[in-house]
């Protein structure tokens, strides 16, 4: 088993993926939820860590600092760190931002490793939906220091359409940032899963499939 479909199956026993009928913020129908609140577990956590770390020695991407967006990243980002070292022997390096700059004590934005210029940070986040959080954190990565943003690693790719435009967050990015999203798995992903048995579903595949039609991007 891949490590996609092996975190397919992980995403389900953790009652993070499930499928019926949902309405997402964008006010459109969707017949599949991703809900990461409900990683809540130091064993699910552990877990996560590992797959994000698979995904970015799948893809060589080159890392010397993992780095959380406030507040949902920040363990994420601790999470995949540990398992770069555990899983691969790569001791990288932790740090996040804050929400408000401190202006007592150590002070400043971040917490952890302080950046330098050609420092090479990966981004680790969530699901992407629009984007909005690279564009917060991209600014204050490049404000520290010429840090080389060699990649966001995010769980899902849900492979739809923005509101506004032909291109998916994930596209949108990599166009005005330039810096590629690499995900853990896209919606074929899942749908490919459903079709070989690695997850249930297989009474939702045809709105899986009508939803992909209606909304999808290709990669």
């Amino acid at each position: 088993m891949t490590y996609q479909e092996s975190f397919l199956r992980f995403m389900v026993d953790c009652g993070v993926l499930t499928f019926g009928e949902f309405t997402l913020k964008s006010g459109r129908k969707a017949p599949y939820f991703i809900n990461a609140g409900n990683y809540h577990t130091g064993a699910q956590l552990l877990e996560l860590g590992r797959y994000y770390a698979a995904c970015m020695e799948a893809h060589h991407v080159p890392v010397e600092t993992v780095f959380g967006p406030a507040y949902k990243g920040i363990p994420l980002a601790a999470a995949a760190a540990m398992a770069m070292a555990d899983q691969y022997h790569k001791d990288v390096n932790f740090c996040y931002d804050r929400k408000e700059v401190k202006d007592h004590g150590e002070g400043g934005m971040f917490v952890g490793k302080k950046l330098t210029d050609g420092e090479k940070v990966v981004i680790i986040e969530d699901v992407m939906t629009s984007g909005k959080a690279m564009a917060e954190v991209y600014p204050k990565l490049k404000g520290a220091a010429n840090v080389d943003i060699t990649g966001m690693i995010i769980t899902v790719d849900r492979m739809e359409r923005a509101l506004e435009g032909t291109q998916s967050a994930v596209q949108a990015v990599y166009e005005k940032y330039g810096v590629p999203v690499y995900a853990i798995v896209t919606m074929e992903d899942i749908i490919q899963g459903i079709r070989d048995g690695i997850i249930p579903g297989k009474e939702h595949l045809d709105a899986m499939l009508a939803y992909r039609e209606q909304y999808g991007v290709s990669k």
